[in-house]
């Protein structure tokens, strides 16, 4: 371990697995983006990285010299066979050179980043840790960001081809902006043919009266936890979390028997009553909490300047809870606008459908791929959109209340 305190060893080998990390994240990126055959290659990757990392580390070396360094290597290295890319015979010369300096830059300036702190003799063990994590966080950056841009790049461009172009290279992802509008005819015909408007609406008020309903019953639940003294009110309290964690497809069936036998299957408003069921423990427990982290004084106050139970909840105890309530509410909405399993199993009228169940009708041979992929889009972008503007409120609710309880 001792060995590796030195920067002459450190900078080639996170050099080389950064060379490697760029290589193939951009050949991913470029064979997605362009439908071009294009895959990094392990050895000229490995050459790339490793010189460049060793360039960084090197006293004289610390500005622009490793760049152009790097960039030099990737247009030398073709004409030895170690080039860091292999591309197909469609892609012509100028874009491979442009590739490569793209493939230069991409390793070069990172690792001034990675190893910017790291000498090029012995090194400390912070030298060596901070060089270490800093290249991890680079790769964790990339992976994630990775696992989640690509399925949904897919689903966008599936979703925008024709099916003739599916059945000629399912695996081309690459989109031709010559149809112009005609890009969206998926779109449309999901609204006019298949009607998603209108599974879009019914999934969009059953989720508003699922967070109102959840919200009422787990405010007063809470409220009732967190303050009042009551025989069972510590079971009751550590047993909300178990019954929520108890699986929905156990409770499927005895939930399909008793709503065949009652006569509320295959209706909204039996779908709107189940759904409460599935978010009222969760949002019981995330109240909970920060209810116990509200100042007791302040209640105490209103008490004895005559309010009631009732009224102090409502004048004090839920303005101050606002924060966690937005909060509570956007992940039910969420949870409510995402549910499949009780939709698939106690709707079958398709005037009736939410979205989710809807996207489940159309998994079928007889319907193009793009037009499934194109109502996964239409579920997936309104709640990613809703989420990312109102994600800070919703964290902030959330930490309160877990730093408070």
């Amino acid at each position: 371990m001792k060995l590796l305190y030195k920067g002459y060893l450190t900078g080639p080998i996170l050099g080389a697995l950064w060379g490697l990390v760029m290589a193939v994240t951009l050949g991913v990126a470029i064979s997605f983006a362009t439908g071009e055959p294009v895959r990094p290659a392990l050895w000229g990757a490995l050459i790339l990285g490793v010189v460049s990392g060793l360039a960084m580390v090197a006293p004289s070396m610390r500005l622009v010299p490793p760049i152009a360094l790097a960039v030099l290597l990737v247009l030398v290295l073709p004409f030895i066979g170690a080039s860091p890319l292999h591309y197909g015979a469609e892609v012509s010369p100028l874009w491979r050179n442009l590739l490569n300096i793209a493939l230069a830059g991409s390793v070069a300036i990172p690792l001034r980043v990675i190893l910017r702190d790291l000498p090029l003799g012995a090194t400390t063990r912070h030298e060596f840790e901070a060089a270490v994590i800093a290249f991890l966080t680079g790769f964790g950056y990339l992976f994630f960001t990775a696992i989640v841009i690509i399925p949904f790049y897919v689903m966008v461009m599936t979703s925008m081809k024709s099916q003739q172009q599916l059945m000629l290279n399912p695996l081309d992802f690459s989109i031709d902006l010559s149809k112009g509008w005609h890009l969206f005819d998926s779109y449309y015909e999901l609204m006019t043919k298949f009607h998603f408007g209108r599974y879009l609406w019914t999934s969009f008020y059953v989720s508003v009266l699922t967070v109102l309903l959840t919200l009422l019953f787990s405010v007063p639940g809470a409220y009732a936890v967190a303050r009042l003294r009551f025989s069972g009110r510590k079971l009751f309290s550590r047993g909300i979390l178990l019954i929520y964690m108890v699986p929905m497809i156990v409770l499927a069936l005895p939930i399909y028997i008793a709503y065949s036998m009652v006569g509320l299957r295959n209706s909204v408003f039996g779908i709107v009553m189940i759904y409460p069921v599935t978010t009222i423990p969760v949002a019981l427990y995330m109240l909970q909490g920060y209810f116990r982290g509200l100042p007791v004084e302040v209640e105490e106050a209103g008490l004895m300047d005559g309010l009631s139970r009732l009224k102090v909840i409502w004048k004090i105890t839920l303005p101050l809870a606002l924060p966690a309530l937005a909060s509570v509410g956007l992940y039910v909405f969420m949870i409510a606008w995402n549910e499949f399993l009780l939709a698939f199993m106690l709707l079958d009228d398709p005037s009736k459908f939410t979205l989710t169940r809807g996207i489940a009708s159309l998994n079928s041979s007889e319907i193009p791929r793009q037009h499934l992929m194109a109502g996964a889009v239409i579920a997936t972008v309104p709640i990613m959109a809703l989420f990312l503007g109102l994600e800070r409120f919703m964290t902030r609710g959330l930490t309160a209340g877990a730093v408070k309880g």
